[in-house]
C-alpha cells in the first residue's frame, strides 16, 4: 500500500479531464430539464390521453385543442425550449472543449432529447396537434380523426418521454 505524504490531500484531484465548473452546472440543468419534460410526456402517455381517449370524440377533442393551446405558454415553453437549447449548448460545448471524462454521455444525451424529444415533437406531434386545431370538435370529420390522433400522438409522445429520460440518464452519467 502507497503512504500519503504528510498534509497532502489523499483525495484524487479533479482535473481539466473531469466536468466542473460552469460545464458541470450546465451538465446538471441538463438532466433537471431533461428529465423535468420526461416528466411533463410520462403524465401524458400513462394517464393525460388515456383520459381523454375516454370521453366522447367532441369533448376529447375539444379537450385536447385547450391542452395544446395553453402548452404554448411561457411555463412550459421555457421549460422545453430552454432544455432545447441548453442541450445545444452542452453538446456544442463537449465538441468544442472534448474533455475526457463524459464526452459520450454528453453526446448521447444531447442526441437523445435534441432528436428524440425535441425532433419528434416537431415532425410528429406539431403536425398532428395543428391537424386537430382546424378541426370543429361536433364534425364528423372530428369524430373520425380521433381515434387516429390519440393513437398516434400518445406513440410518438411515448418515444419523446423515453428518450427525455435516456438523456437525463447519460447526463446523470456524465456527472458521476
Amino acid at each position: 500500500m502507497g503512504t500519503v505524504e504528510a498534509g497532502k490531500d489523499p483525495r484524487p484531484e479533479r482535473g481539466d479531464d473531469m466536468i466542473d465548473g460552469p460545464y458541470f452546472l450546465l451538465t446538471a440543468l441538463g438532466v433537471l430539464g431533461t428529465g423535468l419534460v420526461a416528466g411533463v410526456f410520462c403524465a401524458f402517455s400513462t394517464f393525460v390521453m388515456r383520459g381523454l381517449a375516454d370521453l366522447p370524440p367532441a369533448q376529447g377533442v375539444a379537450a385536447m385543442q385547450a391542452v395544446n393551446r395553453a402548452a404554448v405558454r411561457p411555463a412550459f415553453m421555457l421549460l422545453f425550449l430552454g432544455t432545447t437549447m441548453l442541450c445545444v449548448v452542452v453538446t456544442v460545448v463537449t465538441f468544442v472543449l472534448w474533455p475526457d471524462e463524459g464526452t459520450a454521455e454528453l453526446l448521447v444525451g444531447g442526441v437523445l432529447y435534441l432528436a428524440g424529444s425535441f425532433g419528434l415533437t416537431v415532425v410528429a406531434n406539431i403536425p398532428r396537434n395543428e391537424a386537430l386545431a382546424r378541426l370543429d370538435p361536433d364534425s364528423p370529420e372530428a369524430a373520425a380523426y380521433w381515434p387516429e390522433y390519440v393513437r398516434e400522438w400518445t406513440l410518438w409522445n411515448h418515444v419523446r418521454a423515453l428518450a427525455s429520460v435516456a438523456a437525463a440518464l447519460a447526463y446523470l452519467v456524465a456527472l458521476v
